[in-house]
């Protein structure tokens, strides 16, 4: 049944796992362990790049970029998650709805430009260590980042005005946790070629040309490595890359199995918990294991964490 020209769409409804009460409680704890874990990660390593100077350099400033995004990307999610999680079935205003939307598409996006960077980095850092400082100067680094952080802005802005404009019926049931463009998209009564047009023009752009990025850059980094001639030496310029290719590994995994094939609106009815299962594995447990995975794994890091509370405790103490 499709709604009048008169009536307005206020509102969708999250069903989550309002289908499955018995899991709700275990998932509210879950999630909001994660979140709490995400928040103290992250807010350790941006706080630790600030404030240790000889961490001011390309790739940690690109690690400060990544930990930020990760605590708003998670903030723009994660209250409503929770939110659902006690109440059978949760209400969110239209307007509202499209911003929780636009951010979160906004940081997923970012993030893929931003790794798609940090690759070039450890590229450059490899491959050619004495121009690095020249090649990597603080506007060619700072650069990079705010181009990332604009292109993902700017093509959540698209996503979402073309959202925006559809017409929806009178089911408002969003068959996921948050307002996720998808399982919005699958609402429309109206044409939505343009919005999968546009969707795979997206995953284009920001999904595959930096994975192939990635990809190239790290075949150019193998190649360095073992021409290396020391055992050691080997160990040490690929240790400074496996962070980063496990992030890789788990955000394309997950995103590329949410987004990579649009569907059309034909299938509208047919939400599996499976894909809103890992969806939230892919907007809660991401974020929360980059610090572990990328960062506090680090041995500079990990230095400049126990000097920034040696300090504390020295300060306390007087």
């Amino acid at each position: 049944m499709e709604r009048t020209n008169d009536s307005i769409l206020t509102e969708f409804v999250l069903v989550g796992l309002s289908a499955h009460p018995k899991l709700q409680t275990v998932f509210f704890v879950l999630v909001l362990w994660m979140y709490l874990m995400i928040l103290l990660g992250n807010g350790v390593i941006i706080s630790v790049i600030i404030y240790d100077s000889h961490l001011h350099t390309p790739m940690y400033f690109f690690l400060c970029n990544l930990s930020f995004l990760d605590i708003c990307y998670t903030s723009s999610s994660v209250p409503l998650i929770l939110d659902s999680f006690l109440t059978v079935r949760k209400r969110v205003s239209f307007s509202g709805c499209m911003v929780q939307m636009f951010i979160s598409f906004a940081m997923a996006k970012t993030e893929c430009m931003l790794l798609g960077v940090m690759a070039l980095d450890r590229y450059v850092a490899i491959c050619y260590p004495l121009r690095y400082p020249v090649i990597m100067s603080k506007g060619a680094y700072m650069l990079m980042a705010a181009w990332s952080w604009v292109s993902g802005l700017v093509e959540s802005v698209v996503q979402t005005s073309l959202t925006m404009q559809l017409s929806f019926c009178a089911n408002n049931v969003i068959n996921h946790f948050v307002c996720e463009i998808l399982a919005i998209l699958k609402l429309a009564c109206a044409d939505i070629s343009i919005n999968v047009i546009s969707m795979v023009g997206s995953n284009l752009i920001f999904l595959v040309i930096p994975l192939l990025v990635i990809s190239l850059s790290y075949i150019f980094i193998v190649a360095a490595i073992l021409r290396i001639p020391s055992t050691e030496g080997k160990h040490k310029a690929f240790s400074t890359c496996s962070g980063h290719l496990t992030v890789v590994i788990i955000f394309y995994g997950t995103i590329f199995f949410m987004y990579a094939k649009p569907k059309s609106k034909e299938s509208v009815d047919n939400q599996d918990i499976t894909e809103a299962l890992i969806s939230l594995f892919y907007g809660v447990m991401t974020p929360m294991l980059n610090p572990l995975i990328y960062s506090l794994r680090n041995k500079d890091v990990k230095a400049a964490v126990k000097n920034m509370l040696g300090r504390k405790n020295v300060s306390d103490g007087l």
